[in-house]
């Protein structure tokens, strides 16, 4: 089931079991304005390298930017459909999903990396293949899905530093146990 602009109800996880994510607690705590740093430097990035996309008409831009957005969290949503309930909410201009599936650390990262791989890696490659505007138009594709990935690119690196044998929910980790049979 997937909730649109509400929170998921709470999962009771056994705090002896599950422990953050995110171990380190100034790192938690200044995770949100670490994402925010950096997707001001991506922001501003184009410019360094003289990469304009004024011959582009703005209301296009626009509109690949919001189809764009749509694809990455429809990439989201289709690695995680099945496994549990779905929640697409916000909080100012930013959009997360939530779900309170218990997923393997393969599950996860595939999760968190594959719209970035989709939309900002397959095109950046396509974008030595292509010239003119078409290049242009890659190349925003590229630029506007990292710009809205940092976080998922932050995360995609705290999950490879995780154990193999790790499940993630909703922001804790636990050890999954080997069960050996006899």
């Amino acid at each position: 089931m997937i909730l649109w602009f509400r929170h998921l109800p709470q999962v009771r996880l056994d705090s002896t079991e599950w422990t953050p994510f995110i171990q380190n607690n100034w790192f938690r705590k200044h995770y949100m304005k670490i994402v925010y740093l950096l997707q001001l430097v991506l922001f501003f990035i184009p410019s360094f390298f003289s990469t304009r996309f004024s011959h582009i008409p703005i209301f296009a831009l626009i509109l690949i930017g919001i189809l764009v957005f749509f694809l990455h969290e429809y990439l989201h949503i289709i690695v995680i459909n099945k496994k549990g309930d779905i929640s697409l909410t916000f909080s100012g201009l930013f959009f997360w999903i939530d779900t309170n599936a218990i997923l393997s650390k393969a599950r996860f990262w595939v999760f968190m990396s594959l719209p970035l791989i989709v939309l900002s890696l397959v095109p950046f490659i396509l974008s030595f293949y292509v010239s003119g505007n078409l290049k242009l138009i890659i190349i925003f594709i590229c630029w506007f899905n990292t710009l809205i990935s940092v976080s998922d690119i932050i995360n995609s690196f705290l999950i490879a530093l995780k154990p193999k044998n790790t499940l993630f929910c909703r922001g804790y980790v636990r050890l999954e146990e080997k069960r050996y049979i006899k």
